[in-house]
């Protein structure tokens, strides 16, 4: 009995069994180091693509809806239309001030010219008066002398006299005519141009409201697939309420946030391994597009500010967009937001 023991403790199984496990630990333990020492890894990355969000640009009521959840939709394809009663009301009430604004243009255009007309004969009033008064000097000039050798009456030189300080009044009175007429020009030339620029922004109101009466009417301004909408019709909408998105399916593209530790070996067209959490089975490949210039910290909302005094050193992250190769082999079954796994080769 003693001596069966005493072999089985001398027996080499064991010692060989644990030689290959060391041997095949060390080999694993070896290649997981060359590994780590020769590439980068990271899950901290997902899909992305381009999402548009669609947002009215007028407020109102919504009519009617075209799209459903997650339809595909094309480039200008029309969407929503809202109820633009309203705005129709509003325009023609515009287009009627638009025509009574025109004929005020058109009544101050007419009051003008029978200004400029009554210049003219107010001009040939002062020509008719100064005619007039240069005849009576005359007449009261030869009245006086003939008064002077007392052969006209002296009623005759009054009244040659009278004649005179009329005509001299009838010019004065002329040029105040004239003066007057100049400054009603003046005037009238001001409610022309008054007039005009009414109609101007009459005619600006009116372009507004045709444009915000196309804004009733919401095109996709992208092609891809609707996400969830949040609007129903009948709804009250104010302008720039987000509606609903549109995700862009024909071009992804993935962002990977590495290590601050990790990026200095890293440059634009390095190959990358993708491994997607949805699909394990499948792998692709794509390339460094282009590493971020600043961490993904600097773009949060309150960014950490070190100069406050509360500083804890935290190793940052650096946003890495990758391209996908092969896209369109594989953008059937790509969703914005999947989960990634990337692995960078830095030999």
């Amino acid at each position: 009995m003693s001596s069966t023991a005493s072999k089985e403790k001398k027996s080499p199984i064991r010692f060989i069994i644990l030689g290959v496990v060391l041997i095949a630990g060390g080999y694993f333990g070896y290649q997981k180091i060359q590994f780590a020492l020769n590439h980068e890894t990271t899950d901290n990355a997902q899909v992305e693509t381009q999402i548009t969000p669609v947002l009215p640009r007028v407020s109102g009521y919504v009519k009617n809806i075209l799209i459903k959840d997650y339809d595909s939709v094309k480039n200008g394809q029309l969407l929503l239309e809202l109820d633009d009663a309203e705005l129709q009301t509003q325009l023609a009430e515009q287009e009627a001030d638009l025509t009574q604004a025109e004929a005020d243009v058109q009544n101050a255009k007419a009051a003008l010219n029978n200004a400029m007309v009554s210049l003219k004969i107010n001009k040939g009033n002062i020509s008719l008066s100064d005619l007039r008064v240069k005849k009576s000097s005359d007449d009261l000039k030869r009245d006086e002398n003939l008064f002077a050798d007392q052969a006209i009456t002296k009623k005759q030189l009054e009244d040659s006299r009278f004649n005179y300080q009329t005509a001299q009044q009838q010019f004065s009175n002329s040029q105040t005519d004239l003066t007057a007429a100049e400054s009603r020009i003046a005037v009238l030339e001001t409610a022309v141009r008054k007039t005009v620029a009414a109609l101007d922004v009459k005619k600006a109101r009116i372009e507004q409201t045709k444009l915000k009466l196309g804004y009733t009417r919401i095109y996709a301004p992208q092609a891809g697939k609707i996400g969830k909408k949040t609007v129903s019709e009948g709804q009250y909408i104010q302008a720039g309420t987000p509606l609903f998105s549109i995700v862009n399916d024909t071009t992804y593209w993935i962002v990977a946030n590495f290590k601050e530790t990790q990026i200095r070996k890293f440059y634009p067209g390095m190959p990358v391994s993708i491994e997607l959490d949805a699909y394990p089975d499948l792998h692709l490949t794509g390339r460094i597009e282009s590493l971020s210039e600043a961490t993904g910290a600097r773009f949060a909302l309150l960014p950490p500010d070190n100069a406050s005094g509360n500083f804890v050193k935290v190793t940052q992250r650096v946003p890495v967009k990758i391209a996908i190769n092969d896209i369109e082999k594989y953008r059937s079954i790509l969703r914005a937001g999947l989960s990634t796994a990337i692995v960078i080769s830095t030999k």
